[in-house]
């Protein structure tokens, strides 16, 4: 695990970098984090391929890794499955944040009686992110219920990082469909389309074109593992160029089947120059988030 480390950190010295921000790490209470990796380690229908998981360690040594790689902000991305979960989880997460403070803030939802109450209350005590996984969760975000949060959550400029494209295997309520609805009444709401919308790339660029608030997070993408089953499609780097303020460094740490650098390099080689990665990985997080203290 030190030469992972010493990979990144020459990663981040070629760039002239202090850190790096990743918006899309995971952790979670550890009885639903060992469910989760035992789901990866049964092929579950939501994955469908070998997925074995690089860095699956206790909570300490993965809290000292991620440190060790330079990271200076990350989040604890966490998702209920079924009603009544979300509540407890956003309660893990406040306590994980108070104890870990280079953890972003970060709280869920789930389309049920009293998640307007639940996301407020979260709001007020300082989440600063919120996990919405359509694939997992199996819901619309056009859900009547979730209306009020989407609009609480706009107006109070607190970004969701949210699953909504079809990969690695499509949902009743993924696509570029229910998300294009969802903006079309919440055009400020700060939406962050995790895995670049994977595999819908192009339609999720759309929208963030359309939509000055959506940004996307690089989360798996680009890698040689994503790109044998949902390849990002050339023509479309362009837009990435385009983009380059919205797009935010994601890896979905711990739960990924290579080495941490790995992420860094496969956006490096699509070529879009030294001023992009360095936007990518720090500044435009930098921008959305605050400073770094």
């Amino acid at each position: 695990m030190e030469d992972d480390s010493l990979d990144v950190l020459r990663f981040r010295e070629r760039l002239g970098l202090p850190g790096i921000v990743d918006v899309h790490t995971h952790f979670m209470p550890e009885r639903v984090l060992r469910k989760v990796w035992a789901y990866f380690d049964s092929v579950g229908p939501l994955t469908g391929m070998e997925w074995p998981i690089t860095y699956r360690h206790e909570e300490e040594q993965r809290l000292a890794l991620i440190r060790s790689f330079g990271v200076l902000r990350f989040t604890s991305m966490l998702y209920p499955h079924k009603p009544g979960m979300a509540r407890w989880l956003n309660g893990w997460a406040a306590d994980f944040a108070a104890r870990v403070p280079d953890c972003l803030h970060t709280a869920t939802l789930f389309p049920e009686e009293g998640v307007e109450v639940y996301v407020k209350e979260a709001v007020e005590s300082g989440a600063r992110v919120f996990k919405s996984h359509l694939q997992v969760g199996a819901y619309d975000p056009n859900d009547p219920l979730l209306e009020p949060v989407w609009g609480l959550l706009a107006e109070a400029g607190v970004p969701v990082v949210m699953h909504c494209g079809s990969g690695p295997a499509p949902g009743r309520f993924t696509g570029p469909g229910p998300v294009g609805r969802l903006l079309a009444r919440h055009p400020r709401l700060r939406l962050i389309v995790a895995h670049m919308g994977m595999p819908e790339y192009g339609e999720f660029l759309a929208l963030a074109r359309a939509y000055p608030e959506v940004r996307l997070d690089t989360t798996m993408a680009f890698t040689d593992f994503s790109e044998g089953f949902a390849p990002f499609p050339a023509a479309e780097r362009g837009r990435l160029a385009d983009l380059g303020d919205r797009i935010l460094l994601g890896t979905d740490f711990p739960n990924i089947p290579y080495p941490y650098v790995h992420q860094l390099e496969a956006l490096e080689r699509l070529g879009l120059g030294d001023e992009w990665l360095r936007a990518v990985c720090y500044r435009n997080a930098e921008a959305l988030f605050g400073p770094v203290v």
